[in-house]
């Protein structure tokens, strides 16, 4: 898909909130092999960094896009590569992902298959959005099936593959991990209104619907604006951001 650093980056500070209650989960000790998986534009990839001492950090993204931004704070210790975070290559002490995995299909076979590059003893730390239930993610599921869209996109919807928090617990139990956590949590941030709630979207939920429009594209995005504004009509606007973290350890 084609990403929008700028777009993306313009809620940046509500966006980094998760990412400092993951680095929380991490057991840290000095040289690990690390990997950030859905590393965006690097900004918490060096922050990452940052808090691994002497270690090694390779932030990983599908997005070229992305990735220029990214390259600019390559530093000893920290560099950026590019590839399919469902087809990571390699061994790692430590597998981060703060917000990218919900890209990927599949979490029964992602987790898993994400849990045999681990080395022993390493550890996967992880948040994905659980916010597919909003009302916000309700509407453009909607939009995308009425016409003109619904032939412009090709039948096309996008459905969450992100599992329930027992769901995760349970694969990583199966798979033997240890000192599983596993938690949802609410993000409670506040918006000038629903059109804030547009440009969120805009930079994450709404990009697969915008590659496949065409020229269909600005309609889309002005009557999911007319939606938003119907059914969040407050100012200012409370946007509660649901939120799933999880950290394991493989055994030594």
């Amino acid at each position: 898909m084609p990403w929008n650093p700028d777009q993306y980056n313009k809620f940046q500070t509500q966006r980094s909130a998760p990412f400092d209650d993951l680095l929380n989960l991490i057991l840290v000790r000095p040289g690990l092999n690390a990997v950030d998986l859905g590393c965006g534009t690097g900004e918490l990839t060096e922050k990452l960094a940052s808090f691994l001492p002497d270690s090694n950090v390779i932030g990983y993204d599908n997005s070229q896009e992305m990735l220029d931004k990214a390259v600019a704070r390559k530093r000893p210790g920290l560099n950026f590569v590019h590839g399919d975070q469902a087809e990571l290559p390699g061994n790692w002490n430590l597998i981060f992902s703060n917000a990218a995995l919900q890209w990927s299909e599949n979490h029964a076979q992602l987790i898993p298959f994400l849990y045999e590059k681990l080395d022993f003893g390493g550890q996967i730390t992880i948040q994905v959005p659980s916010n597919h239930t909003h009302v916000s993610h309700k509407l453009i599921f909607q939009t995308a099936q009425q016409e003109p869209f619904k032939s412009a996109l090709n039948n096309y919807v996008r459905i969450s593959p992100v599992l329930t928090i027992e769901q995760y617990a349970q694969l990583f139990f199966n798979l033997g991990a240890e000192n599983i956590i596993v938690f949802e949590k609410v993000y409670c941030h506040v918006l000038n209104n629903s059109d804030e709630v547009v440009e969120w979207v805009s930079g994450t939920a709404l990009v697969p619907y915008f590659e496949r429009l065409g020229t269909q594209k600005l309609d889309f995005l002005e009557e999911i604006r007319r939606k938003f504004r119907d059914s969040m009509p407050d100012i200012p606007l409370f946007y509660p951001f649901k939120r799933i973290l999880i950290s394991a350890q493989k055994p030594r």
